[in-house]
């Protein structure tokens, strides 16, 4: 189960990153260019969200079933901060993805409140492009490719 578990959060997280950047760029692209709020970015967003949380989900369930979190019974937390490898796994890639979701969450909610084209676009621009950011620092990259 873990086995498959990781294959499918993994390549969800190809999906969640061309979305993530697609929505960003557009959100951008749409912002300086002054054009007006449409469906299809509203899908654009909406379809960011709703890939980024079923990654959330997926990264939570693979996260307890993980044979790397025995390690907090194995050799406490100290053993896991002191170790580069399983403080990533199990600190600091969880952490920074579920706050990045947050950002993407609250800033697809705060776009729905804006009347103004621009302000829609700037909002989602920059809780986006945060999101992706903090998402692209703490992706295993080694373990990836």
């Amino acid at each position: 189960m873990y086995q498959a578990l990781q294959t499918v959060h993994s390549y969800w997280a190809y999906l969640v990153l061309l979305v993530l950047t697609l929505a960003t760029f557009n959100a951008i692209i749409k912002t300086l260019g002054k054009k007006s709020f449409g469906p299809q970015d509203f899908r654009i967003s909406l379809f960011t969200l709703i890939v980024s949380h079923l990654q959330l989900l997926i990264g939570l369930i693979l996260y307890f079933v993980s044979p790397y979190f025995s390690a907090f019974s194995e050799v406490g937390m100290k053993g896991v901060m002191g170790d580069t490898v399983l403080r990533l796994y199990l600190i600091e890639h969880p952490i920074t993805m579920i706050i990045a979701i947050v950002l993407i969450t609250v800033g697809y909610s705060k776009h729905k409140t804006k009347l103004a084209s621009n302000k829609k676009f700037r909002t989602i621009a920059i809780f986006y492009a945060l999101a992706l950011l903090l998402m692209l620092s703490r992706i295993p990259w080694d373990a990836w490719f």
